[in-house]
């Protein structure tokens, strides 16, 4: 079987996906997911998944247009917005904002791009801005609404053709669960055909019509979805569940920390260390001792690591495989 890889050019991808719009008998497409906590994996997209969420996206959104690409069009984010766009019946903009009406961002370029009043100029005269591919601070997003942009967050993955729930709630078509082990399962059209070369990754995942997330989430009344991290995201450090994103949202509120990211890293001592990775003027008993205002004592971090930058992945995530391999050198 042959597969479409997105080129990691834009200009290219573009092309590319342009052609594969138009097939009678369009490749199915190959996206080779981040690897952002491991080993990345070769997802495989047919074109009536890849449209079903364009569809479903217009749809909520209420508004079709020109996008700007700026994020890596070789990942399911920037196929997306090339696609969204050229179904539209436009080029998407590469080189700027150009008259692009909406885009698609990862925190971390938001952040910068709110320290730039032209970049905010630009963003604030578009229809959308969609925010996903990771936690999404809210003192962000309040600061990012405060100069008047307009954020939609959304949730989703590779194996569900991009981000296939708003602002909680999932796009039409798109079933949303979390069983009884509080991971969180989706359904529907958008969903992945399974891994490509890894057939027990498949069957372990795909389940009755459900993509297994490797997320822990719940439900509220209204039906909104709460993603309260990844499953592996709660370690157990000294006999305590640790929830890592909620000591990591705590750090982040803290005046002198920029960034953060929170780890678990195997210790003898504690069974798993809880490292925290900040950047900023933090020293450990400070960390400890903001923590432990609004959760138990034993939450807090044994470990903190001051870095310039957070590492990044080519498509803006944080590099959690790499902030594990800093945290055990700094005690080497």
């Amino acid at each position: 079987m042959t597969f479409l890889r997105p080129p990691d050019d834009p200009a290219a991808a573009v092309a590319a996906l342009t052609r594969w719009l138009g097939a009678d008998d369009p490749e199915r497409l190959l996206i080779t997911t981040s690897g952002s906590t491991g080993t990345p994996k070769r997802v495989v997209l047919t074109r009536d998944a890849v449209l079903a969420s364009v569809t479903a996206s217009t749809r909520r959104l209420g508004h079709a247009g020109r996008w700007a690409l700026v994020l890596p069009s070789s990942y399911v984010a920037g196929v997306q917005v090339v696609v969204r766009s050229l179904v539209a019946g436009h080029e998407p903009a590469l080189d700027g904002w150009g008259d692009a009406e909406l885009t698609s961002l990862v925190p971390t370029q938001l952040h910068r791009l709110l320290d730039s009043p032209d970049d905010v100029a630009a963003l604030r005269g578009m229809h959308t801005i969609l925010l996903g591919g990771g936690p999404i601070d809210p003192a962000l997003r309040s600061r990012a609404e405060d100069a008047g942009l307009r954020l939609v967050a959304t949730y989703g993955a590779s194996e569900t053709a991009g981000g296939c729930v708003y602002d909680g709630l999932p796009l039409d078509g798109v079933a949303v669960a979390v069983g009884t082990d509080s991971r969180v399962r989706i359904g529907g059209p958008t969903l992945f055909s399974g891994y490509d070369g890894d057939p027990a990754l498949t069957a372990e995942t795909l389940v009755d019509g459900w993509y297994l997330t490797s997320d822990a989430g719940r439900l509220d009344e209204d039906g909104r979805l709460q993603v309260l991290g990844r499953l592996d995201d709660v370690v157990i450090s000294g006999g305590v569940n640790v929830p890592l994103p909620a000591v990591a949202a705590r750090l982040r509120a803290h005046p002198r920390v920029g960034s953060c990211e929170v780890l678990g890293v195997d210790d003898v001592e504690w069974g798993q260390r809880v490292v925290a990775f900040v950047t900023g003027g933090i020293e450990l008993d400070e960390a400890r001792d903001w923590v432990s205002a609004e959760h138990p004592r034993s939450w807090a971090p044994r470990q903190v690591v001051v870095l310039d930058a957070l590492p990044l992945l080519g498509n803006g995530k944080v590099d959690r495989v790499a902030l594990r391999e800093i945290a055990l050198r700094e005690l080497a």
